[in-house]
């Protein structure tokens, strides 16, 4: 498979059930299935309700979704421009090393460039090695320099509470 059979289609609100299946699988595959809370209501809040905090697109191939991103808009003030933020990539087990999540990160690269954003960038866990190549190999450089911090649940609210 090439990647002129991948179709980029943006998700609608009838998605949201399986914009939910992805997260799951993805979930699954980062061996955290038990860490997803979100219901089919926060998504559709989130990403279709009055005001949208992220989007989400899918790659298709032969009428069928097999992968997705979900994306956000983040704001850089060294660069003095917003960048998008990939908060999950993903694409079914049986369908990858076929170009896939290559033709989903050159859509959000060319969404980037087209809105005028200065950055397309994401996390990855340092186990996953298969990805960690795929993304070398496109030109993306880690940032082992940048130790990432997470603020949740009781953590958050003792903060907020101060």
């Amino acid at each position: 498979m090439r990647d002129s059979t991948v179709s980029i289609r943006a998700a609608t609100e009838a998605d949201v059930p399986l914009i939910l299946d992805f997260v799951r699988a993805l979930a699954e595959y980062e061996h955290e299935t038990d860490a997803v809370v979100a219901t089919e209501e926060d998504l559709r809040r989130w990403l279709f309700g009055e005001k949208p905090v992220a989007e989400v697109v899918f790659a298709r191939v032969d009428g069928r979704d097999i992968g997705f991103a979900l994306f956000f808009p983040n704001f850089s003030t060294w660069v003095g421009k917003p960048g998008l933020y990939l908060e999950d990539l993903f694409v079914l087990p049986d369908d990858r090393r076929q170009g896939i999540g290559r033709a989903l990160l050159a859509h959000l690269a060319r969404l980037a460039i087209e809105r005028g954003y200065g950055r397309l960038e994401w996390s990855v866990l340092d186990w996953n090695e298969p990805a960690i190549g795929f993304y070398r190999r496109l030109g993306a450089r880690a940032m082992d320099e940048w130790t990432a911090y997470r603020l949740e649940g009781d953590a958050l609210r003792r903060l907020a509470e101060r």
